[in-house]
């Protein structure tokens, strides 16, 4: 018994001197709160400048240029001599007033003088051509000579050679892709390009109100269900001649992700996908007659994720083998096969999720790569493996995300910046082996230890099935009052393998603020945002939206019974698919959620394009009961918080009917909303009307979360 008091009486006076502590604290001033001076508690990391060898690297540390000796680990400031590396080649092709400019070591010459609008200039790999796109036809003029070359001749307002439709620019290609559908040939005598058909596309008219006679734009865009743009392959030379296309039917109703050119550019693999999505062939096309030969086949139960960023080939320089990527078993991993087309053996296998290739050394036959920690999948690894599969090494290390890997050129050291939801960012320098040569810079500021901030945790939070352990960041309010209800602000995004739950430390006004003014500010992802591998994303199969709101209620309860969460003030708020997460719970579930506010939403997925819904639903022919359960109009009578609808009314991805349709719907009802329009702005917009719609969402969270009048130094 005297054991007991006695440690009692130790917690009473370690708890007491804690909150002393805590009270020596200082407060955040109103220059750091609003104007983020946070330059005595954070600092800023060095910077890479470039890496000069395998083992010399130059950082910018505090405006000073410095050189690091990676063996030593001993710094010093650069010499010029330092600096003094053999200059490569640097051209670049680029637009000026429509026209093509050429430059080799910031020496400018002007290629075309026709002053019609051209697109996407790009260099031959021999430094002998740019080609580009005109009036939807493919070109390509001779740098020494000026000779332009017209490639295509058919280019009009629904055939596009070269040139991307928009749902193969955001749905296929990514918008990095520019509308781009031509591929060099590594050898500069042959290009590879996509000749586009839209005239089987249905049109949508977007119209704005800002001029006398309004604005009119039509957009080629296949919702679900309609007619897809039809493609063809043609390869042709960059002096023109005859176009070989591949040997394809441009009426059989198919996907193409981006072409690969093998790297002695014998042969372009195409990557072929059926309509359902469920099917992934690569064929290698001869150049030179269009033959394709089938080298992969791969069928999924639920669905392939053709491209959009997803890399998946990865040559070897031998010409014998390559490295393909695959989620076929529930998980990212990488396989290595000959150029045939045949199996050798799985490099990865596990439930982690690899996420990026950073190098292959096929002199030693290691594969270094970034994955999804295999210890917590809210952070990021770097891993070594041999590529037989052998020897997985992970070569960062601590309990950290290590998000930022810059590799030496060989692979014997890399720098890593990293951190977690309690420890400031740092940069520290390992070899290949996993072991710390030097730590070079840390973010954490002379005065970090004596300021009062605001506490972030990373939870975990058992789904409703015992299946997942849901992540959760949350920042809780300053001084926080145990016997209290703190409302909450969940920002979310929710779309399939798009988690934003990380574990890294982050600092910044708006943060702080809130939670000195009392507000409870979470992250959460559901069981198909990634960090469960394609096993858990397969959940969302025919079915958007359940499956979300199901975790994220899980998470919300979490927080009513266990973080003094007020159940009356429970506000949720995205963008984009975050707009229909936000739109779904305060209808579907609004039993949870109370407030809402969301930004360029799908309301209904009979709304949006061909190639991103039917991935996750098929069309409404296959799935109409998906169509109606996953749609917001279909719980308008459940609605009874407050959501603040927000739309671009330009919007060219989002249409502008999605948040119409809604609005409709919710005065048939009688039931009270907010909603603000943006003229002009798109999926997303800038400028003053940008500042707007940030005080907008400031007002809806001082009005109805914090019931107070809204702190004017908040407003933009």
């Amino acid at each position: 018994m005297l054991s007991i008091i006695k440690k009692s009486i130790a917690f009473i006076l370690l708890a007491t001197l804690s909150l002393q502590l805590q009270a020596q604290k200082k407060e955040l001033s109103d220059d750091q709160y609003f104007k983020s001076d946070f330059k005595s508690i954070s600092q800023q990391l060095p910077v890479i400048n470039r890496w000069l060898d395998d083992s010399h690297v130059l950082l910018m540390k505090a405006n000073k240029l410095t050189f690091l000796n990676c063996k030593t680990g001993i710094e010093r400031e650069a010499t010029d001599a330092d600096t003094r590396t053999v200059k490569a080649l640097k051209t670049a092709a680029y637009n000026k007033n429509y026209d093509i400019y050429y430059s080799i070591n910031g020496v400018e010459t002007q290629l075309t003088t026709d002053k019609e609008k051209k697109l996407n200039p790009t260099i031959s790999p021999d430094n002998n051509y740019v080609a580009f796109t005109k009036n939807n036809d493919l070109y390509t003029i001779n740098i020494s000579t000026k000779k332009e070359n017209r490639l295509t001749t058919d280019g009009s307002e629904v055939i596009l050679n070269g040139y991307a439709s928009w749902v193969y620019t955001e749905e296929i290609l990514g918008r990095a892709s520019t509308y781009r559908t031509f591929w060099w040939n590594p050898n500069s005598k042959q290009i590879a390009f996509f000749r586009t058909d839209d005239a089987p596309v249905p049109v949508y008219t977007i119209t704005d109100g800002n001029s006398q006679h309004g604005y009119v734009e039509k957009q080629h865009y296949p919702k679900v269900g309609d007619p897809n743009p039809a493609v063809k392959i043609g390869i042709v030379s960059p002096e023109g001649g005859t176009v070989t296309f591949a040997d394809f039917n441009d009426k059989d109703d198919q996907y193409f992700g981006a072409p690969y050119w093998t790297p002695d550019g014998s042969a372009l693999w195409v990557q072929w996908m059926n309509r359902g999505q469920n099917n992934l062939k690569i064929w290698a096309v001869n150049p030179a007659t269009g033959f394709k030969k089938e080298l992969y086949d791969e069928k999924q139960k639920t669905w392939i994720q053709l491209e959009d960023g997803y890399e998946r080939l990865h040559f070897l320089e031998n010409n014998k083998n390559f490295i393909l990527e695959s989620d076929q078993t529930g998980w990212n991993h990488l396989y290595l096969y000959d150029a045939s087309g045949n199996l050798l053996n799985a490099i990865t296998n596990g439930k982690f999720t690899v996420l990026s290739i950073k190098q292959v050394d096929e002199k030693k036959g290691i594969i270094y790569f970034t994955a999804r920690s295999r210890e917590n999948t809210a952070r990021v690894d770097f891993y070594s493996v041999n590529l037989n599969g052998k020897n997985l090494q992970r070569l960062t290390f601590g309990d950290y995300n290590h998000n930022d890997i810059s590799l030496s050129p060989n692979g014997s050291y890399f720098i890593t910046s990293y951190s977690n939801t309690v420890t400031p960012t740092k940069m520290t320098l390992v070899n290949n082996k996993g072991k710390i040569i030097k730590e070079i810079g840390d973010t954490k500021g002379p005065e970090f230890a004596g300021y009062n901030l605001a506490v972030t945790e990373l939870l975990r939070v058992k789904s409703d099935d015992n299946l997942y352990d849901l992540p959760m960041k949350v920042t809780w309010p300053v001084n926080m009052d145990k016997s209290k209800k703190y409302p909450v602000l969940i920002s979310i995004y929710g779309g399939p393998n798009a988690g934003t739950c990380w574990d890294t430390w982050s600092l910044n006004s708006n943060q702080q603020f809130y939670a000195k003014e009392g507000l409870i500010q979470v992250v959460m992802d559901h069981r198909a945002s990634g960090h469960f591998g394609k096993e858990g994303v397969n959940y969302m199969y025919r079915n958007l939206g359940y499956w979300e709101m199901k975790d994220y209620s899980t998470m919300v309860k979490w927080l009513i019974t266990n973080g003094n969460a007020d159940s009356a003030k429970i506000c949720i708020t995205g963008f984009s698919y975050g707009g229909y997460m936000t739109c779904y719970a305060l209808t579907y579930c609004s039993d949870v959620f109370t407030h809402g506010m969301a930004g360029g939403s799908v309301t209904d997925w009979s709304f949006y394009d061909t190639h991103y819904t039917e991935r996750y639903m098929d069309t409404p022919a296959e799935n109409p009961e998906g169509y109606k359960s996953s749609s917001v109009l279909s719980y308008i009578d459940k609605y009874k918080g407050k959501l603040q609808i927000v739309h671009g009314v330009i919007d060219d991805n989002v249409h502008i009917q999605n948040s119409i349709n809604l609005i409709s719907k919710l005065q048939d009802a009688k039931k009270d909303f907010e909603f603000m329009e943006y003229s002009g702005g798109k999926h997303g917009w800038g400028g003053n009307k940008w500042l707007h719609y940030q005080n907008l969402k400031t007002q809806f969270i001082y009005k109805y979360l914090l019931e107070k009048p809204v702190n004017k130094m908040m407003l933009r």
